[in-house]
This record gives structure tokens, C-alpha cells and sequence, in this order.
């Protein structure tokens, strides 16, 4: 991911000026490295290190929206239905 998307994605979810590390951003950025690594594993079939890094992001995904889900329900339903996660 280049760093103009990075930034985009960062201002697009941030709660407020400045924040870079929330719950939010924190799953949006690990959303899109997680579409990138899906679209390599389709065309590198036998890449076993990069499956096994995907399985951690999706993982620590899964973490942090379990997280979110906890603390704050509205917050999580309105990121999965922005991200388009659960159908």
C-alpha cells in the first residue's frame, strides 16, 4: 500500500484531526492489506508465507472488531457497514 492510499484511507475513518490509531482506522488499514493479499494469493496459489500472514491480519481483524463490538455497538455496525464486512 502506497503511502497517498495509507493517508486516504487514515483521514477517511479518523474520529478526529490527528488520529491515525483508532479502532477504526486500525481495521480499515488491515481491510485494504487483506484485499491486496487475497488478490496475490489468487494469482500465487502455493505462496504459503503470505497465506500465513494473511490468516494473522484476519485474525487481528477479527480481534479488534470483536473489541469494538464489546465497547461500543453502534461504532461496529456502522464500520462493517461502511467496510462492507458481514452480509
Amino acid at each position: 500500500m502506497d503511502k497517498e492510499k495509507r493517508e486516504e484511507i487514515i483521514t477517511n475513518y479518523q474520529a478526529r484531526e490527528g488520529d491515525t490509531g483508532s479502532t477504526e482506522v486500525q481495521v480499515a488499514l488491515l481491510t485494504e492489506r487483506i484485499k491486496q493479499l487475497t488478490g496475490h494469493m489468487t494469482a500465487n496459489r502455493h505462496d504459503y508465507h503470505s497465506q500465513r500472514g494473511l490468516l494473522k491480519l484476519v485474525g487481528q481483524r477479527r480481534r479488534l472488531l470483536n473489541y469494538l463490538s464489546r465497547e461500543d455497538v453502534g461504532r461496529y455496525n456502522k464500520l462493517i457497514k461502511r467496510l462492507g464486512l458481514r452480509k
